[in-house]
């Protein structure tokens, strides 16, 4: 998933409402160049983005992209009850796009509901600091959809490869090989490996490697281990290779992480 390369993405809200629209409600054709997400909990309504209808009802997800083209209109039958939030990412990143479709059908879910209900009280009731607090729940009501989207997407992880992962994050510090590990899970070198990266998505090398340089990153960071300290807890016995290897994935060079703390 795109946005897990992006950390650092801050949403600055700026406007919320607990939306129940009267019958003759309506969105004027505009082009938006804010992020518009909307979650409908009763009634119906059409909108039109960038020319396409779309018929949305309760339960959905609407998302609405900065750069659109964006109009919708209730029934009067059925209107329509919905929290809209509408939102830009933090510069630089508001071109940054959520993962969604224009409508995701039957997205909300009793825990995103509580937190848009408990979002609802903080937003209106505006108490200091309430801005942290809503920026705190809505990145949890985000965390909700994309964790879901996930699951949803990804593939089931084998059981024996949880088991191995877990084994790894209790001893990554060691020299352990994928031989090791074959022979302690009873599989064949070469299956093992097979089957680790089709789970993982990395082959058993690369996915160790973030293991000990996330967590060589985390000492550095605290400011308590020099880098050679850090390697060596971290599995690293040449440390000319851990630089290499943890520049490679982070970016900058381990003495960055270890001068940031000063």
């Amino acid at each position: 998933m795109e946005l897990e390369y992006h950390p650092h993405l801050v949403p600055n809200i700026f406007l919320f409402a607990d939306r129940r629209c009267y019958p003759d409600w309506k969105i004027q054709k505009a082009t938006i160049d804010f992020h518009d997400l909307t979650f409908v909990v009763d009634g119906r309504a059409e909108y039109y983005i960038n020319g396409k209808k779309y018929a949305v009802e309760a339960g959905d997800l609407i998302y609405v992209p900065g750069g659109s083209v964006r109009e919708a209109h209730t029934f009067k039958d059925f209107p329509m009850h919905a929290y809209p939030f509408n939102f830009f990412w933090a510069e630089p990143h508001n071109e940054v796009l959520l993962p969604f479709g224009v409508v995701t059908k039957k997205a909300i879910t009793k825990e995103i509901l509580c937190y848009i209900r408990e979002f609802n009280q903080v937003w209106m009731s505006k108490q200091p600091f309430y801005m942290i607090q809503a920026r705190a729940l809505f990145e949890l009501i985000l965390h909700r959809l994309l964790s879901g989207l996930h699951r949803r997407s990804a593939m089931p992880v084998d059981l024996r490869i949880k088991k191995l992962t877990s084994f790894i994050s209790d001893h990554y510090s060691e020299a352990i090989t994928i031989n090791d590990l074959a022979e302690r899970f009873n599989l064949h070198p070469v299956y093992l490996g097979k089957l680790f990266k089709l789970n993982t998505g990395s082959t058993y090398k690369e996915y160790l490697h973030r293991i000990r340089i996330n967590n060589a990153e985390m000492l550095l960071s605290a400011g308590d281990f020099t880098v050679t300290e850090a390697a060596e807890r971290c599995g690293f016995s040449d440390i000319s290779y851990f630089s290499k290897v943890f520049k490679e994935l982070k970016g900058y060079p381990p003495s960055a992480a270890k001068n940031a703390n000063k």
